[in-house]
């Protein structure tokens, strides 16, 4: 049996065994941790088998260098090396591998043409997006599937989602973490002049895409990452530029609200960005102006909180939720606690925003200078402290550490100070009641200085 009748026949008895279910059929990503890592395993395992057995394109480095990129396929075309292997896909070579895989005469937008289209989708769901990448070396038709963002689409309906970590440590450059496989994965370098280099930057992951906003020369920019594509790409801007916003995703859909405008003016005004579409839509204004605030969903609604009003360089103590079924805003007085007490001599411009992080719809703090997590509660409005933060993650002021949410944990990215270097760490802990407990993910050499971070859930 050639390898694409391989492929078929796997495929054959991972939709075979669905079928000895009772009662219709019910996809599980990451729940059931031995099911779906055997589920997955063989398309990797094939892809694998290929790649050594193709003499129509050989290896440059060695088998083993092979098998690294085919690990960077891992975020649907993800990994600094993977266009490279993704455009050596020649129309010819896809052409015979439609053949091989269902005939001269097979339906070529079915991808496993013994099983058809829905039912090879239906059991392309149930992999890791890890292996998505991989799956798209296949042939075009895969790469056409996984590029098209279908699977992420349906995913999403489903409820399937997997949190991953992109950070940058290093002008323009950015890594990714998938915490679940623990593995690490370059970003290809972003493509700007200077002055956006140097220019103060915030980040959101939403939907399928990455946005990095900043400065350019004249004016303010968005640069748009797909992990679709494994591209930079320009952003479509927003209706009122800015910068020092606080923001939040869900899903498909962000909200950033306040921040500067180009001339330096505080903002109330606030936005809803569609990955979908890629279009913004301007919401009402906040009650106040505010900037280097932080947001984050809760309950289904964007909480705005703490950042820096008009006319007064104290950190504001109040915070804003806004519902997005009634359109409107309302004040919450006194939600945050102001500024760190280790920190109070320092002016409220200096410091970070606040570092907020919401799991299981309980909104979590870290105070880099008591090195407290600290826990909302949402009754009392009052903030109850849970336990310490990891003990090498340093900050100046809370700038150079993450502090997020993770799916169901925390992650706290940092680490310690070093000349000439440094290593970065991440930690994480599953909130359960407990003081926190953490977890070293993992650590590699790195400046240790977080610029930016975003999680990215699909």
């Amino acid at each position: 049996m050639d390898t694409k009748g391989r492929v078929s026949s796997q495929l054959v008895k991972l939709e075979n065994s669905n079928k000895m279910l009772e009662g219709p059929s019910y996809l599980v990503s990451r729940e059931l941790p031995s099911s779906c890592e055997q589920e997955s395993k063989w398309i990797y395992n094939t892809h694998r088998v290929m790649e050594l057995s193709n003499t129509k394109r050989p290896f440059e480095d060695g088998d083993e260098i092979t098998l690294r990129k085919a690990c960077k396929l891992s975020d649907a075309v993800l990994g600094g090396d993977v266009v490279m292997d993704l455009s050596g896909l020649s129309p010819a070579k896809d052409q015979s591998d439609d053949e091989q895989q269902g005939g001269g005469n097979s339906d070529s937008s079915s991808l496993i043409h013994q099983l058809g289209r829905d039912i090879s989708i239906n059991c392309l769901l149930r992999c890791s997006r890890s292996d998505y990448g991989s799956i798209a070396s296949l042939n075009t038709n895969f790469r056409s599937l996984i590029q098209s963002g279908e699977l992420y689409t349906l995913r999403r309906k489903m409820g399937v989602v997997e949190h991953w970590v992109y950070f940058s440590c290093s002008l323009l450059e950015w890594e990714a973490f998938d915490p679940d496989r623990r593995r690490w994965m370059h970003l290809p370098r972003m493509a700007s002049n200077e002055c956006f280099m140097c220019s103060d930057k915030e980040s959101l992951a939403v939907g399928t895409e990455l946005l990095v906003f900043g400065k350019e020369i004249t004016s303010h920019v968005v640069y748009r990452y797909s992990i679709l594509t494994n591209t930079w790409s320009s952003g479509t801007e927003m209706n009122t530029p800015r910068c020092l916003f606080g923001s939040a995703s869900r899903g498909e859909i962000a909200i950033l609200a306040g921040g500067c405008d180009p001339c330096g003016t505080i903002l109330n005004s606030a936005e809803l960005y569609n990955s979908e579409t890629g279009t913004w839509l301007t919401l009402p204004s906040m009650n106040k102006p505010r900037k280097m605030c932080s947001g984050v969903f809760m309950d289904g609604k964007f909480y705005v909180i703490g950042g820096i009003g008009v006319g007064d360089q104290k950190q504001l103590t109040c915070g804003e939720v806004y519902d997005l079924e009634k359109g409107t805003w309302t004040e919450i007085p006194n939600m945050f606690p102001g500024r760190n007490a280790g920190a109070a001599e320092a002016p409220a411009a200096a410091a970070a925003p606040p570092l907020l992080a919401v799991v299981n719809n309980i909104l979590y703090t870290a105070d880099y200078a008591e090195q407290e997590v600290r826990r909302y509660d949402k009754e009392g409005n009052v903030w109850i402290t849970v336990g310490s933060l990891p003990e090498r993650a340093a900050s100046m002021n809370g700038w150079g550490i993450a502090f997020r949410a993770c799916g169901d944990r925390l992650i706290v990215i940092g680490g310690p100070r070093a000349l000439g270097g440094g290593t970065i760490e991440l930690n994480s802990w599953v909130p359960d009641g407990g003081p926190p407990q953490w977890n070293l993910l993992a650590r590699k050499p790195s400046g240790s200085f977080v610029y930016n971070c975003a999680v990215m859930g699909c």
